[in-house]
């Protein structure tokens, strides 16, 4: 409880802070509130991913406290430099939330966690660096970091058989839509990340009940329960942004917004670069619904109550429902 609360206190310090440097703080109260929590003796990876995690944070911490520095020193700094400045205070904060092309410790430390602290990196870890950078937004450069995320996480995320490292570049991914939204409008961007944050739970907790960890886990469980496998491939195909489900209206959306603003460019590399995440989105669900795996022996033996499986399955349904409302009312 006590690392729990002052994680959640960093993020507010940083969100609410009228400095860089009680930002600056607030992330690093964060940083270090977030490791013990990381770190746990039945899993040996823990503490390799908490190292991994705490040496990536210190650089880009390093980064923004540079830029902080030479941002007071202003009456020695040209202003050719400034926009140097503030991409280096960017690089630094895209560092911590893991966007394309600084990913590179995101899949590896997300391997290493369990389900839960995987569901706070997913969500919670992004809020913070996600508000800072509303201070200081340019579009040249965001254009290059939205078109990272989204090639770079259809790219990499195709030959991933881990469950953790496809929700790591799916996250990469929405990383891409949501600062793409930031462009346009705050709104949009607080839409997509409370759907995307809800989708991510869902998934989560239905990996966390039934103890999976790799797609052949989830391929022979899912060929045997007609409702589980029904409630997986609707919450994932949402997360994948397929009409008519949930996760669908944020990215709609987004584009319809960015067509407005004429952002005509970075609007047809997004949707190119989403078909390459759908295709190892249908293609995790595919196998499950159209082939028969032999049962393996590693699935968890005690399963979830049916309450569970049935509320997260009508919660489901309700967002199809709240869809058809939604397209109705726009």
């Amino acid at each position: 409880m006590l690392f729990t609360s002052s994680l959640i206190m960093g993020s507010v310090i940083a969100i609410s802070s009228n400095s860089w440097l009680g930002m600056w703080l607030g992330l690093e109260i964060n940083l270090l509130s977030i490791i013990p929590l990381m770190n746990n003796s039945l899993n040996p990876l823990s503490s390799e991913a908490s190292m991994k995690y705490f040496v990536t944070q210190a650089i880009a911490s390093s980064f923004i406290l540079m830029t902080i520095i030479f941002m007071s020193l202003n009456f020695l700094i040209p202003k050719s430099m400034e926009s140097s400045l503030m991409m280096i205070f960017n690089t630094g904060i895209l560092t911590k939330m893991g966007a394309a092309p600084f990913h590179f410790w995101f899949p590896e430390v997300m391997e290493g966690l369990s389900w839960l602290n995987c569901l706070i990196f997913l969500t919670w870890q992004k809020v913070a660096p996600m508000i800072l950078l509303f201070y200081n937004l340019n579009n040249l450069f965001f254009s290059f970091i939205i078109m990272s995320c989204l090639l770079i996480s259809g790219i990499m995320g195709l030959n991933q058989v881990s469950l953790r490292k496809i929700l790591a570049y799916s996250s990469i991914n929405h990383i891409g839509w949501m600062i793409s939204a930031m462009l346009v409008q705050e709104t949009i961007w607080m839409i997509y990340f409370l759907i995307y944050s809800i989708l991510s739970i869902i998934l989560v907790m239905f990996f966390k009940f039934f103890n999976f960890s790799i797609l052949q886990q989830l391929f022979s469980s899912l060929t045997k329960n007609l409702s589980l496998k029904m409630f997986f491939s609707m919450n994932f195909l949402s997360l994948a942004g397929m009409p008519p489900f949930f996760g669908f209206i944020p990215k709609w959306l987004t584009i319809q917004l960015l067509i407005f603003n004429q952002y005509y460019l970075i609007t047809f590399v997004m949707l190119i670069s989403t078909l390459m995440t759908i295709f190892y989105y249908t293609r995790t669900i595919f196998s499950s619904l159209m082939i028969n795996f032999t049962q393996i022996n590693f699935v968890k033996k005690n399963q979830p109550k049916n309450f569970w499986l049935n509320f997260l399955n009508f919660f489901n349904l309700m967002s199809l429902f709240s869809y058809s409302l939604i397209a109705d009312f726009l």
